[in-house]
């Protein structure tokens, strides 16, 4: 008998970050945000000031990327964005190794989630463009509760099946999502092949920082 299967769960819901976490978006996202951007006359973001945006809802990012843009020119921001990205959504992939870890997780008895900064349609493509549906148990998008770092995903999360914050892992990119999981009361692991640099994220106190998947799945497996 394995240990992964022997050994006690520390964790019984682990909930992912989707875009730079799980799926590797990160640079298309930056690209796409740039030329929204320019779409309506503002000032283009640099690659780290569009990255660092990334995990938050689509609005309160386009705001946060595109300051010197109207209020009133958000919608058609939104739909620069969307526009773009649908362009190139099908250049996305998974990162190599994702689908194994998640299902090692998953015969060790972990509820799997996702927690994203995606539409609900965003995410219910995605997942069914790479054919994973059934493999997460719930998920939580920013336009059906609150953006991130606000709590309110995972707190959704846990309340649908039952589970304390004690109990609960975040996995992610950016700060945002480790923010996330202080704010839930809840603990983390960060990935450095994401959006953020790994530098920021000693004061979110995550358990661990990642710097593959392979090792994020070693380290789930040994210490989740």
């Amino acid at each position: 008998m394995s240990s992964t299967s022997t050994r006690a769960r520390q964790f019984d819901l682990i909930a992912f970050d989707w875009d730079g976490t799980l799926f590797d978006s990160t640079a298309i996202i930056t690209r796409c945000i740039q030329a929204a951007v320019a779409d309506v006359g503002g000032t283009v973001p640099s690659d780290k000031d569009a990255s660092y945006v990334i995990g938050l809802g689509l609005m309160q990012a386009l705001a946060h990327a595109a300051p010197d843009v109207p209020q009133e020119k958000y919608p058609l921001l939104g739909a620069r964005y969307k526009h773009h990205y649908v362009l190139h959504q099908n250049d996305i992939s998974l990162f190599e190794g994702v689908l194994p870890m998640l299902d090692a997780l998953k015969a060790a008895g972990h509820l799997l989630a996702v927690a994203t900064g995606k539409s609900r349609s965003g995410l219910n493509e995605a997942l069914q463009a790479v054919e994973l549906r059934g493999v997460f148990d719930g998920s939580r998008t920013a336009d059906e509760t609150a953006g991130k770092p606000h709590p309110l995903m995972l707190q959704e999360l846990m309340a649908e099946f039952g589970v304390p914050p004690e109990r609960v892992l975040m996995i992610g990119d950016t700060t945002h999502d480790l923010q996330l999981a202080l704010n839930a009361g809840c603990a983390s692991v960060g990935v450095s092949y994401g959006a953020h640099e790994p530098a920021a994220f000693e004061a979110l106190q995550p358990r661990h920082v990642a710097h593959s998947v392979a090792e994020l799945q070693a380290w789930l497996l040994a210490h989740a």
